[in-house]
């Protein structure tokens, strides 16, 4: 497998060539001047120092992070590539004030004064910034580079809507916007009739499919939030060789002519919700090397082409309901129906029917919806109850962490991870004084506590906001420059609707002896509520009935879902604890204990450790975190908080006895009673006791632990819409 992608990707054909002249002569005094303009706006990044005013840039030796080609005593390409790429969704702004020799940028950065500059070098026909931390959105004047054949600002921070700006440049040849923090719809780009390359990859782009030229040669969509069927135009696109949709929400059934398409030699359509069965009579392409349908809602068998038979040709089609292959690796047919049932668009209706033909088809579709649910359930316990043990085997043994999130019906999507549907404010950086005047001078009547990452105290803001800071103190002889701007970075990305999330931090690093001692302040949001209070105090307790727990808990999971795989790398070894959830006013989950990224690590202590193992690795510090979910998901169903193993252990065993006889009523707590679908809990039960198994390599993934609990309350939703009151088992 590794020899193959050595050899697609080593001879994958290239989009397209510029042909640019070898520099023969000096710039001209007025782009020296900009080259200066842009090394100052970028704030003297290492790639960058060392120029003087003898610097010869058309003669300065090209690499892989700095690249200046000039002809006729213009600059025709500016390549520079930074180390600060951004995999995850939350912006950067800033570094801290108090550190040497800062590379990060500073929240004084314009990305308008950037390209203001950057655009008056109107001979421009390549220009790459990528990694350089670049934040804010992108200014229309773009379209000022009126030569520009080649665009790439991957991996920034860029945010906001792709400026429709763009599509003016009409010489564009390849475009590259992937990794930043794109939002909205992609502009219509159908008009570049030059564009081969396309790679909009790792943003929020959505929901509708962009409209493209089919001159493209190249698309990369993946991990996005597009959410429709894949559109049947791209059967024009005769030199399309890669199309990568991945990770995405696209609907319905495949369409065929997507593997006869003339150039095609890479398909990705990994990860989203496509469902139906492939006709077994299509045809591929003899070019088509790859083809992924892992992690869809795909039935049925597998065309000839893409099936075991095909030659030369890597297929991946795990996590469907198909009955090729190995089963192991299959879910059941009724999973794949009921979710694409679920995910399904609605159709269009017409306003004007008339009452009779309307209470007509309501009736019809009624009596069997109303079948087919009695019938689904019962063909799901059985099913359930006869596959259980090759279910447990298939998750055993395959890792599902790159499952995409698995949403039960559209208007559970989770939102974008970006500031306005979280409703914070600005990420910034703070200075030393704002830190001391907040704390009164870290004045021992606001010290809060001790964590294991530092002190924390309570502090007010000039605006009034109450906040905590966090004080952590690195001492480390020689502390590597990169490894504090490492810390920095982490820090603006820890900003998520179910995390007590990062509001800005300051930097401080002071000589100390012979060690360098750098404290990092870092303020977070203040919550007080803990959801421990509500499950231990009766006054509380009525306040949560099932619906109330179970959205608590979907909260909960998603938030552990954003440190595992949406920060890079994952944070893991979270010590999770009923203590440290807190709830704001909406009674929504925040998790208060999740680690922040340092130099050294960060040992495990958990008193419900898993059976008493020291965990190391990354691998099993995920599951731990696994284990210490299952442990509060034990303590909102139950009502019990979790004070010793022993009590862990008998509350396990009364839950799985309830299962064993269909009867939980007994096992959970007991002001919940009338207010929960048999089925809804019986399945958050099931995934608690898979969440506490003793063997880590059992336990499931964050992504299967949220895809059941979202599950849960969709039953507990039709139960509750459907007037349902009656005796829980």
């Amino acid at each position: 497998m590794k020899n193959f992608w050595v050899f697609f990707f080593c001879s994958f054909p290239i989009i397209f060539a510029l042909l640019t002249p070898t520099s023969t002569a000096q710039l001209t005094p007025s782009e020296t001047r900009l080259l200066f303009q842009v090394q100052k706006l970028l704030e003297y990044p290492q790639v960058l120092r060392g120029w003087t005013n003898w610097t010869s840039f058309c003669y300065l030796p090209s690499s892989p992070s700095l690249k200046i080609v000039c002809y006729n005593n213009r600059i025709i390409e500016l390549t520079v590539v930074g180390n600060k790429s951004s995999p995850s969704h939350t912006p950067k702004l800033g570094s801290g004030n108090f550190v040497a020799s800062q590379e990060s940028l500073s929240k004084r950065f314009s990305i308008d004064s950037l390209f203001t500059v950057v655009t008056k070098l109107s001979n421009l026909r390549v220009l790459s910034l990528v990694s350089l931390g670049l934040w804010g959105p992108l200014p229309l004047k773009i379209n000022r580079l009126r030569s520009l054949e080649v665009l790439n600002i991957s991996s920034n921070f860029i945010y906001g809507e792709i400026p429709s700006s763009i599509s003016s440049i009409k010489t564009l040849k390849s475009l590259v916007l992937a990794d930043n923090m794109f939002n909205g719809s992609a502009p219509d780009l159908k008009g570049l009739a030059l564009l081969a390359e396309l790679n909009l990859g790792n943003n929020h782009l959505g929901p509708g499919f962009p409209s493209l030229g089919k001159s493209l040669v190249n698309i990369v969509l993946r991990n996005n939030s597009l959410r429709s069927q894949i559109p049947s135009n791209l059967i024009n696109f005769d030199k399309l060789q890669q199309l990568d949709i991945s990770v995405n929400y696209f609907v319905g059934p495949i369409p065929t002519f997507l593997f006869s398409l003339p150039s095609i030699q890479s398909l990705n359509l990994a990860g989203n919700q496509l469902s139906g069965a492939i006709s077994l009579n299509i045809t591929c392409n003899a070019k088509l090397k790859l083809v992924d349908l892992s992690r869809n809602l795909l039935i049925g068998k597998l065309p000839p082409c893409i099936g075991s038979k095909s030659v030369n040709r890597t297929v991946l089609y795990s996590f469907n309901c198909l009955s090729s292959g190995n089963s192991r690796y299959q879910r059941p047919y009724a999973f794949c129906h009921k979710e694409a049932l679920a995910v399904k668009p609605p159709a269009k209706r017409k306003r004007k029917e008339s009452g009779s033909k309307l209470g007509l088809i309501l009736g019809i579709v009624g009596g069997v919806v109303g079948i087919a649910a009695v019938m689904g359930i019962f063909i799901l316990i059985i099913v359930r109850k006869s596959d259980t043990t090759n279910e447990h085997d298939q998750f055993d043994k395959i890792s599902l962490r790159s499952l995409p999130k698995q949403n039960i019906e559209p208007r559970r999507v989770p939102q974008p991870m970006r500031l306005a549907s979280i409703g914070l404010p600005s990420y910034r950086v703070f200075s030393l004084e704002e830190i001391e005047d907040a704390t009164n001078s870290f004045d021992a009547s606001n010290l809060i506590g001790e964590a294991s990452q530092g002190k924390v105290y309570k502090g007010r803001l000039s605006d009034g906001s109450v906040v905590h800071v966090k004080c952590m103190k690195l001492k480390q002889k020689h502390l590597a420059q990169s490894m504090i701007q490492g810390i920095e970075d982490s820090l603006s990305k820890l900003r998520h609707r179910h995390l007590v999330s990062v509001l800005g931090h300051c930097t401080v690093t002071y000589p100390d002896h012979s060690h360098t001692t750098t404290t990092v302040f870092v303020v977070l949001e203040s919550m007080t509520k803990s959801l421990s209070e509500y499950v231990t105090d009766w006054r509380k307790k009525e306040m949560l009935k099932w619906p109330q727990r179970m959205a608590i808990t979907i909260g909960l999971a998603r938030g552990v879902q954003f440190l595992h795989t949406k920060v890079a790398p994952g944070i893991y070894g979270n010590k999770l604890k009923i203590n440290n959830i807190l709830l704001d006013e909406s009674l929504s989950a925040k998790i208060s204990s999740y680690s922040i990224p340092l130099p050294s690590k960060v040992g495990l202590e958990s008193p419900l450790h898993g059976q008493g193992v020291h965990l190391d690795s990354k691998e099993n510090e995920e599951k731990e975190d696994i284990y210490q979910l299952g442990i509060i998901l034990l303590e909102v169903i139950t009502g019990r908080l979790m004070i010793s193993a022993s009590d862990l252990n008998d509350t396990k065993l009364q839950l799985e006895r309830g299962l064993a006889d269909s009867k939980l009523k007994d096992a959970v707590e007991q002001s919940i009673q009338g207010s929960y679908a048999y089925q809804s809990l019986k399945t958050a039960v099931e995934i608690t006791l898979n969440c506490l198994g003793k063997d880590p390599n059992r336990r499931p993934s964050i992504e299967d632990v949220l895809w059941h609990l979202q599950y849960a309350m969709q039953v507990q939703e039709g139960w509750t819409s459907s007037g349902n009151l009656s005796s829980q088992m």
